[in-house]
């Protein structure tokens, strides 16, 4: 492994492990309820997304040292893959970015549990990144066929994650602060542990905000369909009736501030895509670089951000020369793929793709860009890496990358080089993190 590779891979790793649940769960629990202060009555936990079974893990092992007297019980929902060992919380693996019958199955559970809550008893959810299409539990009306559907049309529409789920809010029996809702009826305590996957780290955005007020209305929803041009030919009638039927006030909106003001409801934001960036900044200082953070909020078509980067680095290249330099940045992208092509990869993977592309007259660059959670897309690779080697090996094989970023094939570039980034499942999620070293 060269030396370029180690520092690329180890950066990275140093931004995934400050976002470990096992670490920050037991921290937030301690805070959250302090000695003395363990839930009383019934404790329910819940959860979806890529890192709450981690999540749960972590709670039941820090509840039977800390709250030896307190009976945890619940059911969390997670990624296939993305299990973690639990003795008294149920992990449901189900279909993610796709939801499944699994997955529904799953979220019925969760609302049937939180359902039963009483006066006193406490309810934690354990949310992350993943949870908007794993907690699918469709408004009545909607079927599981049409919610997959719609989430389908939406992936391809090169839609942003946040405007997917204002969609996905007005659809849905638990998210858009609807889980919050139903507790909240009953009378419980709710405490929601989030790990940030998205740009603001929005209570209201992370997994769609279960247990969050929304600012979304239905008309936002339809907004987004006719911004993407989904109607009737892409989108059950099932669901725009629905989202037409709350236009009209036929249907309750999703949560809103003032259903919160007496309700005895708080979201803890427990990880975000900024603190990882910063844990891997301070691992490169300590191998001589010089790290600038570009942002955790960076969006838009993973090629158009790769050629925007290469500018960036061709300008520190050229200003600071001889000096090291790492460019550092996170947020989420988005790639649209037309309806003839399958594509292969991700958007770590082809925002790399596109910055090798573009930063070909720079000589001494060597970059990696890969998904936190250790998926990137439609693979099992969690992104990929690049360093003048590996350029210098694409030449010799006769590899063009023009040619594969006009098919989407990302994947199929940096396979026959050897340079995916392949972790599996990190049980974490805080978004997608790139990394760029010059001189």
């Amino acid at each position: 492994m060269s030396q370029q590779e180690t520092i690329l891979k180890k950066a990275f790793a140093a931004a995934v492990a400050v976002a470990d649940p096992q670490i920050i769960v037991p921290q937030y629990l301690a805070k959250i309820f302090p000695l003395g202060h363990e839930p009383k009555g019934r404790c329910v936990v819940v959860g979806a997304g890529k890192a709450s079974a981690s999540m749960a893990s972590a709670l039941e092992s820090y509840a039977k040292s800390d709250w030896p007297q307190v009976d945890v019980e619940g059911v969390v929902l997670t990624r296939y893959g993305h299990s973690s060992p639990t003795a008294h919380i149920r992990i449901i693996e189900a279909g993610h970015p796709v939801p499944d019958q699994a997955g529904m199955d799953g979220a019925k559970e969760i609302y049937r549990l939180v359902g039963e809550l009483q006066t006193g008893d406490v309810l934690i959810a354990l949310i992350s990144g993943g949870g908007s299409s794993l907690l699918t539990l469709p408004q009545a009306g909607i079927s599981i066929d049409d919610m997959r559907q719609t989430t389908e049309a939406l992936l391809r529409s090169g839609a942003p994650i946040e405007e997917m789920n204002v969609v996905r809010k007005h659809l849905s029996a638990i998210l858009g602060g609807n889980l919050a809702r139903l507790a909240i009826a009953r009378g419980a305590r709710v405490e929601a542990l989030l790990i940030s996957d998205v740009t603001g780290d929005s209570p209201a955005d992370i997994a769609s905000g279960p247990c969050a007020a929304d600012h979304s209305t239905y008309q936002d929803a339809l907004d987004v369909l006719v911004k993407y041009g989904l109607g009737r030919g892409s989108i059950p009638a099932s669901v725009l009736l629905h989202l037409n039927r709350g236009l009209s006030g036929e249907v309750p909106e999703t949560l809103k501030a003032a259903d919160l003001q007496h309700a005895q409801v708080k979201n803890h934001v427990i990880a975000t895509a900024y603190k990882s960036l910063e844990a891997a900044a301070d691992h490169i200082r300590t191998q001589g670089y010089e790290p600038v953070i570009l942002g955790d909020t960076i969006t838009g078509e993973a090629q158009a951000v790769g050629v925007a980067q290469a500018a960036i680095a061709r300008h520190y290249s050229a200003n600071q020369a001889g000096k090291r330099v790492a460019l550092i940045s996170g947020g989420e992208c988005t790639v649209t793929i037309p309806a003839e092509l399958k594509g292969r990869g991700g958007r770590c993977s082809e925002y790399l793709l596109s910055l090798f592309a573009a930063s070909v007259d720079i000589q001494k660059i060597a970059a990696l860009a890969a998904d936190t959670d250790g998926i990137d897309g439609s693979e099992k690779n969690a992104g990929a890496w690049f360093t003048p080697a590996i350029r210098q090996t694409a030449e010799e094989q006769g590899l063009f990358p023009a040619q594969y970023l006009e098919q989407h094939d990302c994947y199929g570039f940096f396979a026959q080089l050897d340079a995916l980034v392949e972790t599996g499942p990190t049980l974490t999620n805080v978004n997608d993190f790139r990394i760029i070293l010059l001189n």
